[in-house]
């Protein structure tokens, strides 16, 4: 540990400030990328060793990228709009000359060729990637558990988990890693760990922010203390790449849209997943105090039935199974005796699968599309829980620990990957035993707009958390 690893009062109050300000701050000459840097290094010093949310931290690198920087704002010549800032990204988000190990301790570890899309965007900016962040093998887990990485934990409680596969990127928002963090989701695995750490986490619509490797309801997203951090984020990491074939016509959305004004909205109310773990009290209660508060504003708000249904959730969980049991297949035998056995159990699984239920549960992803844009034809936008489950021990690999169980907890985003709609997490409140809660606020395809309009709007009716936990304090 440097002698940069005890963070001042003023550091710690300077690492909290919104990105705006911090940039603002930079242009304006009041405040150095280096002073911010060199604090940062002192609150990732001195939390690390507890939250162990990070791969790749490079504080050496990271500083004389911040000097570059200062001198550039010095001849009033800034690279980018994030010149000098400090940003996260996923590990499994390639990085050129970095390996990229996916979680997993069975990936031999090559460096990447080049940067993939998201870290290109960031780049292009000045952005300085000072640290890439941990996720469970292969990215397949709701947890901070991995074969390759130390164990990442839940800021706001050490024994319980930050949830996953963004698990780093939700600890180090959470523990004030600076503001600017950048996750993925195929299933929820931006908002869940960001509903299970009181983030503001975007799925956005499937293409918004090209991606590569791309796959079938796979995104990258950002994952923000603030909706106004993400919305900085959406609009650079949203410009094209060529690389993703499934990646939508470039759109300069305006993303600093003002608050939605809700009066006239029909906002539909689901409390019932379908299926999936029963959803616990004290967050039924929170989404339903949420709703209320969009009612008080002017909106309807009408209850709605589940889109997903056991069929669905299952014919996804096999097609899954087998997809990654042929991944496995592929390596050696002691390559696979690496594999975290959680993920080794359930992957087997899909060994035994017939091609016949393989077929038929990719299938039912387009069962997904269809319900959830029928959801979309009785009301304007939809409002659930994000995480059926208030906590879970941080050495858990899911909120069950069952790999027959697996998917339990994803029953309220999974269908929005599958159907391609915008979703986020906003925090709704906090359980009796201090975890917090995740309001999801999913609309339409393409209408990731309207997501950042409203989520603007509750969280000026719920005022800011003023109670991050900060291990370094």
């Amino acid at each position: 540990m440097s002698e940069l690893s005890t963070t001042t009062d003023a550091g710690r109050e300077m690492l909290d400030l919104p990105a705006r300000e911090i940039l603002t701050a930079f242009r304006n000459r009041q405040l150095s990328p280096v002073e911010y840097m060199t604090a940062l290094i002192a609150r990732v010093e001195a939390s690390e060793p507890k939250v162990k949310a990070l791969y790749l931290f490079r504080p050496e690198e990271a500083l004389e990228e911040a000097r570059a920087a200062e001198a550039r704002y010095a001849k009033g010549a800034p690279a980018g709009c994030l010149d000098g800032m400090p940003v996260t990204i996923k590990e499994l988000i390639a990085t050129k000359g970095d390996p990229v190990p996916v979680g997993t301790a069975a990936t031999e570890l090559e460096p990447a060729p080049a940067d993939a899309p998201t870290a290109a965007r960031l780049r292009e900016e000045g952005a300085i990637l000072y640290a890439k962040t941990t996720c469970p093998d292969y990215g397949m887990l709701t947890s901070g558990l991995s074969s390759f990485h130390p164990l990442s934990r839940n800021p706001w409680d050490l024994t319980q988990n930050p949830g996953g596969s963004s698990a780093g990127a939700a600890a180090a928002a959470a523990a004030g890693y600076g503001p600017l963090h950048i996750g993925t989701d195929i299933g929820g695995s931006i908002r869940l760990p960001a509903g299970w750490t009181g983030l503001f986490g975007l799925k956005p619509s499937l293409g918004r922010v090209p991606i590569d490797p791309y796959y079938t309801g796979r995104v990258a997203g950002p994952m923000t203390p603030t909706v106004d951090d993400s919305a900085l984020l959406m609009d650079v990491i949203s410009r094209p790449d060529w690389r993703d074939a499934t990646s939508l016509p470039y759109e300069k959305l305006n993303w600093d849209a003002p608050a939605a004004d809700v009066r006239g909205l029909k906002i539909g109310l689901m409390l019932d997943a379908g299926c999936g773990n029963e959803t616990a009290p004290e967050i039924l209660d929170a989404v339903s105090q949420a709703a209320d508060l969009f009612a008080s504003h002017g909106a309807e708000v009408v209850p709605i039935a589940p889109v997903l249904t056991r069929e669905m959730l299952d014919g996804l969980d096999y097609a899954w199974r087998a997809r990654f049991w042929g991944i496995m297949n592929d390596l050696s035998e002691a390559q696979r005796a690496k594999i975290l056995p959680y993920i080794h159990d359930w992957a087997e699984a899909g060994a035994h699968v017939s091609p016949q239920d393989v077929a038929t549960g990719f299938d039912q992803t387009f069962a997904m599309r269809r319900s959830t844009a029928e959801a979309f034809q009785k009301v304007d936008v939809i409002l659930s829980p994000v995480n059926p489950d208030v906590s879970y021990p941080a050495d858990w690999a899911s909120p069950t620990n069952d790999p027959a169980r697996p998917f339990e907890h994803i029953c309220f985003t999974v269908p929005w990957n599958m159907g391609e709609q915008p979703a986020c997490s906003i925090n709704c409140g906090f359980t009796q035993s201090g975890m917090p809660i995740g309001l999801q606020i999913i609309a339409p395809r393409f209408q990731d707009q309207m997501v950042f309009s409203l989520a603007r709007a509750y969280e000026n009716w719920r005022g800011p958390i003023t109670n991050w936990p900060r291990i370094d304090a």
